[in-house]
């Protein structure tokens, strides 16, 4: 009989032979719709923010509203890191699935009780809880999709991925301009926009199709099979058999698989009783969790302070609350551009050397959007380029961080990582926001793009894993 490193051996070197994706098309739609959700609702308080301020904190006006949105958005971080450090250890133990469903369903029930709090604070503890869901569900979806797609092809699977989180952002925003900013002229404002008169609850709708869109998202998921990878891990070999048949299937039919070694290498040790064990005792992973750390940490200052506060942003730069809506909004074309363009092009390059050039786009949008000293179309392209910008290597760092840890403590080093990444974006948006009426709009575009710089001089001393097999780059 076989020893179980032997089967378990065997039953990566088929997985790893299957050169495409190989489970049903309709299982990408279904991780898919999960995270436009989970963009939806990362996205949804950017053009928003400023009617729920009016309606939850006396006297707040547009102007002044860029020093309320800070707080929620630190704290939803906050929840963020509790969700990935809390419950992401729990997908390395009990498995990726079960907790897909989990995840969902907390951001679900975040996002409904948003639609309905009464005041300022109870809308920040309603940040909070959707904070634990996100935070979880995004570093377990991208470890699941890290684990499933084939080894030339994984920045690729995750920029599919990351298509419907443009998706999600878009809709977050649209939908804000819509319900939450008054009728105006074009190209000033959206003439059908609904806020205004009596119609002070848009906000409120907002949230509330998060939730019914994250109750979709749960329904959905109960077809998704476990991960082989994670059932290799566990020794649980005749469910990963399983699994990994049906994936041959698939992908025979398309074009014949190449054979299975005849001496396959063991496979990686076993899963620790704490994953966290498995990083920080070993230097190398240790190591790698510091650089990512800083990585994320930085990036994300950048991208939160993009991400949920530009309409704060640009209001506070004296922009006309609709207009700064409109540029926003029109900035999300970017964001679903550079989440094509990661799909297309995302495995040409190395995904640290995706980096220089996100911030290459990102400080052009916005000397653009500052020489244009506030002209609607200069600012409109401005923003659709930073919004290329700060989002375009996302997918890929998205993939490098999965590839940096084995499979016994993948999802919670990409926790770890995205994580306290992720205190960058809330600690960011907190420090800056005071300072942006204060300075010019070339300054601030300048001070936003600078973290995203030092963190793609960081990313350069990383580990390179494009083409490479998981289990070579972290045994």
């Amino acid at each position: 009989m076989n020893p179980p490193e032997n089967i378990a051996g065997l039953l990566l070197a088929r997985l790893d032979r299957i050169p495409n994706w190989a489970l049903p098309r309709l299982f990408v739609l279904i991780i898919g719709i999960g995270f436009l959700f989970t963009f939806y609702d990362i996205f949804d308080i950017n053009v928003s923010f400023i009617q729920t301020c009016s309606a939850l904190v006396p006297g707040c006006t547009p102007e002044t509203s860029v020093g309320y949105i800070g707080l929620p958005v630190l704290l939803n971080v906050v929840g963020y890191v509790v969700g990935t450090i809390v419950l992401s250890p729990l997908s390395d133990r009990m498995g990726r699935r079960d907790l897909l469903l989990i995840t969902m369903i907390l951001t679900g029930i975040g996002s409904a009780l948003t639609a309905a709090v009464q005041s300022y604070d109870q809308f920040v503890l309603a940040r909070i809880l959707t904070g634990i869901g996100i935070g979880a569900d995004l570093a377990i979806v991208n470890t699941y999709i890290g684990e499933l797609a084939p080894s030339g092809s994984r920045a690729r699977y995750t920029a599919m991925i990351f298509i419907f989180s443009a998706l999600g952002g878009m809709l977050g925003i649209w939908l804000g301009l819509w319900l939450c900013t008054p009728a105006m002229k074009l190209p000033l404002g959206l003439p059908f926009a609904l806020a205004g008169g009596g119609f002070t609850y848009g906000w409120r709708v907002m949230y509330a199709v998060g939730g019914a869109l994250a109750l979709v998202g749960v329904l959905m998921r109960f077809q998704l099979p476990e991960s082989p990878r994670w059932l290799i891990a566990q020794a649980r070999f005749d469910e990963a058999d399983q699994v990994i048949a049906d994936m041959e299937a698939r992908a025979h039919a398309v074009f014949p698989l190449p054979p299975v070694p005849e001496n396959p290498p063991p496979a990686p040790p076993a899963a620790e009783a704490m994953p966290f064990g498995a990083i920080f005792k070993n230097p190398l992973y240790r190591n790698r969790t510091l650089l990512l750390v800083s990585i994320w940490f930085l990036g994300y200052v950048t991208v939160y302070s993009f991400a949920a506060g530009f309409t704060s942003l640009l209001s506070a730069l004296n922009y006309p609350p609709p207009e700064a809506g409109l540029i926003t909004a029109m900035g999300t074309l970017g964001f679903l551009l550079c989440a094509i363009v990661a799909y297309v092009y995302g495995e040409r390059m190395e995904r640290k050397r995706w980096m220089p050039v996100a911030v290459v786009f990102t400080v052009g949008g916005g000397v653009i959007i500052a020489l244009g000293g506030q002209d609607l179309w200069f600012s409109i392209l401005g923003s659709i380029i930073v919004f290329f910008g700060f989002n375009v290597w996302v997918p890929m760092a998205y993939a490098w961080s999965v590839e940096n840890y084995p499979t016994r403590a993948r999802t919670t080093g990409f926790a770890l990582v995205d994580g306290f990444g992720h205190l960058g974006g809330g600690v960011g948006i907190m420090a800056i926001a005071p300072l942006i009426p204060h300075m010019g709009v070339l300054a601030a575009f300048l001070l936003i793009g600078g973290f995203l710089l030092v963190a793609a001089i960081i990313a350069q001393f990383g580990v390179n894993t494009r083409d490479k097999l998981l289990d070579d780059i972290s045994p």
